[in-house]
């Protein structure tokens, strides 16, 4: 190795450090070496730098996620009030205000569902669609609704009007869910065909009296879990609930692989 030669000159006489040659260009010496070390040691802290994990969808409540997530299946699945949830965690020991039950369901019930949603299994080849009446805010609205023969929920839409458009948005938020289904009863209202020819033209449209009867039943469930409510006040809280009571049910049924014997991490997605 070359050793390093300090000169001892001034400053500022000819191939000193920091000093420049006859043509100009800087002279290169121990400062501008040290230097170069320097901005080196910059560049590799700032590249090997660790990104922090991201932050759990449970950081700042102060409830453990367990009582999280009981509350809000509690409430999906049976027909209690928020005030009902309050009162059975207030036997368990836990004192939480029917308000914060509230905002978790509003929460964690779409979280809850997109992370179960890669365990959850094709739906059927044979479709059965219906649309139901729920009132929000004093008025009706529409909640479409599918099942397949295995009875699981395929999808939910509450829309505020019933007509053509919103049965194409139904249909194609449903189609992303698997395979195209090569049945679909319904009944004989117009918008229905309409849409089925445009989207699903090989599929076969069926019509027949008494042939929707397994989606009309599975309609009271939804019906029973809203009646303990006294009516939705906002369309938000009608289109979580609605999706939050499908899913609930979807898992009851077995149409979900939810692995009970993994490791859980501090988020929603990790939760099983």
């Amino acid at each position: 190795m070359r050793p390093l030669i300090i000169e001892d000159s001034p400053r500022g006489a000819p191939g000193s450090a920091g000093s420049s040659g006859d043509d100009g260009a800087p002279a290169t010496g121990t400062v501008a070496l040290v230097d170069d070390r320097l901005g080196q040691a910059v560049l590799m802290r700032r590249r090997h730098r660790r990104v922090p994990p991201p932050e759990s969808s449970f950081a700042g409540f102060r409830f453990p996620r367990e009582v999280i997530v009981l509350s809000v299946r509690w409430y999906l699945r049976y027909g209690l009030s928020y005030r009902d949830v309050e009162e059975l965690l207030a036997e368990r020991g836990i004192e939480v205000d029917h308000v914060t039950v509230y905002r978790w369901v509003q929460r964690f019930t779409p979280l809850l569902i997109d992370a179960a949603r890669p365990c959850r299994h094709a739906p059927g080849d044979r479709w059965f669609v219906d649309e139901t009446y729920v009132k929000v805010a004093g008025r009706w609205r529409y909640v479409y609704r599918a099942i397949d023969q295995f009875g699981q929920v395929i999808d939910v839409l509450v829309s505020e009007k019933r007509d053509l458009s919103a049965a194409r948005r139904f249909f194609t938020s449903a189609l992303r869910h698997g395979t195209a289904p090569t049945e679909v009863t319904t009944d004989r209202a117009p918008a229905y065909s309409r849409v089925l020819d445009e989207l699903l033209p090989a599929a076969c449209h069926a019509m027949k009296k008494y042939a929707n009867n397994p989606i009309e039943t599975d309609h009271g469930r939804l019906k029973a879990r809203l009646r303990p409510m006294r009516g939705l006040k906002r369309l938000q809280s009608a289109r979580v609930i609605s999706a939050g009571h499908a899913f609930i049910q979807n898992i009851r049924r077995g149409h979900y692989e939810l692995g009970v014997e993994e490791p859980t991490t501090p988020q929603v997605m990790g939760c099983r």
